[in-house]
């Protein structure tokens, strides 16, 4: 079988013939293949090589002018050529050892490198021999399983999970990129391995779970993950969210349901992975805050707050960034009731103003979050919502042009005051500032240089400080 898209290809004509000057058969395998059937692009390029992988890419590279680089722990060689990156490694024989997910490697065949791939739809490979170029090699029906939108495993699923664990995430990965099912054997293989976990780097899973989060439609991914049993061992704390509680026929939405919903509603709006994360966690701090109350039902009061408490503890145990990344979902996540609580009929301009300074540059980014938040079967509820928030957007635009918060820097500053009063460093400095800004927050003076400096010297008087 041949594919046009992959005969155009110029790089594999060259290929083609380094191989054959030096006497070795190589193929295209994997990923390349797999989106070529699929027709989606792919700048990254697979060639298995029936020989020393290293040894072909450094004769293709050097025909082609490009800088190598070599990996000789992985057996591998990489370069870049018109935009592609395109990887070389000899074809594997592998074999495991229980305690690790790390293989040892022995030289093999094609064949034996398409056994040792994760999923039937990655083992597909491209020959790159002259007598029957663009060939397809495809033993395990891969083919088929990509045209029925099928992950399954070449081998029996029990041995390809338990010799690399990373490949149960990788299949509801795959799942939740391609909108592809996992077969039911395999399914059920994953739910018995899924303690094999704890020999992967929690790195290595963080990769996974960005790559499910940056799926189209990130549920199909987390709701897998719940199924199997999975995100229980990488993310208790999401798990606790699911599930409904019913007191005086009073119950409350099930509230991992709802945290899917809201992913899948912001991903159509917004490629940020950390702005999907946000989405993802908003919510966590619920479960440990959840009362039911007589006469008023079930509350979650200050989950925002414990919520963002928790956030960097969940990045820690996952080793994402403890930078700003983090700080940015924690904030976030703190503050995504704040919006919800300005659709009243009567918002005042300071509690906008204390919005806008609260979330500075992110407010826009608050905003979609909370839009996305808008979860209900009731199609004239989220209408309703969804039109306060305009008025909501409508507000922030007015009180911004006329009070300039959103990167609000206080008209005072405490080198000013020190050199006004002759003072070192002191605690009447902050308190200066401090009554400053929240008279500015508050409406009390606009946020203009001269009010301020005339507040200044109100409070300053106050306080028995001279000038």
């Amino acid at each position: 079988m041949e594919n046009s898209i992959f005969l155009t290809n110029k790089i594999f004509g060259i290929i083609s013939q380094v191989a054959s000057e030096n006497g070795v058969r190589a193929f295209v395998i994997g990923g390349y293949v797999r989106d070529c059937f699929l027709g989606r692009p792919c700048k990254d390029i697979d060639v298995v090589v029936e020989g020393s992988g290293i040894e072909i890419a450094e004769k293709v590279a050097a025909k082609v002018g490009s800088k190598l680089s070599v990996f000789k722990n992985f057996g591998t060689a990489m370069f870049r050529y018109n935009g592609m990156e395109i990887e070389f490694v000899g074809a594997r024989r592998e074999s495991y050892r229980r305690e690790s997910r790390k293989p040892i490697v022995e030289d093999g065949t094609l064949e034996d490198d398409q056994k040792r791939r994760d999923f039937t739809i990655n083992a597909l490979a491209f020959s790159l021999q002259a007598d029957d170029f663009g060939h397809l090699v495809d033993p395990f029906d891969g083919v088929k399983d990509l045209q029925a939108g099928l992950i399954r495993t070449p081998l029996d699923p029990d041995t390809t999970y338990s010799d690399d664990p990373l490949r149960m995430i990788r299949a509801i990965r795959f799942a939740s990129q391609l909108s592809f099912e996992i077969v039911p054997e395999s399914l059920e293989s994953i739910s018995r391995n899924k303690g094999r976990l704890k020999i992967l780097s929690r790195e290595r899973i963080s990769d996974e779970l960005h790559k499910i989060m940056l799926s189209p439609k990130p549920s199909v991914g987390f709701n897998l993950l719940e199924k199997t049993g999975l995100l229980e061992l990488i993310m208790p704390q999401l798990t606790k969210l699911r599930g409904v509680e019913t007191q005086e026929g009073k119950g409350h939405k099930d509230n991992f349901a709802h945290t899917l919903q809201v992913v899948d509603n912001i991903c159509s709006q917004t490629d940020n992975l950390w702005l999907r994360w946000a989405a993802l966690l908003h919510d966590i701090g619920k479960p440990s805050t959840k009362r039911y109350e007589p006469g008023i039902g079930w509350t979650f009061h200050s989950h925002d707050f414990i919520g963002g408490k928790m956030v960097p503890a969940i990045f820690k145990q996952l080793k994402m960034p403890l930078n700003e990344k983090m700080k940015y979902v924690q904030k976030l996540v703190q503050l995504h009731l704040r919006p919800i609580a300005l659709v009243q009929d009567e918002v005042t301009d300071s509690a906008v103003r204390r919005l806008l300074f609260d979330a500075g540059e992110d407010i826009e980014d608050l905003m979609t979050l909370c839009e996305a938040d808008i979860t209900s079967k009731n199609d004239k509820i989220v209408a309703k919502h969804k039109k306060n928030f305009l008025l909501v957007r409508q507000k922030l635009v007015e009180v911004e042009a006329k009070d300039r918060i959103r990167n609000f820097n206080n008209p005072i500053s405490g080198e000013l005051i020190m050199k006004k009063y002759n003072i070192e460093p002191c605690k009447e400095i902050g308190i200066i500032k401090e009554y400053v800004k929240e008279a500015i927050l508050e409406g009390v003076i606009e946020n203009d240089y001269d009010q301020a400096y005339a507040l200044m010297e109100k409070k300053a008087a106050e306080m028995g400080l001279q000038g």
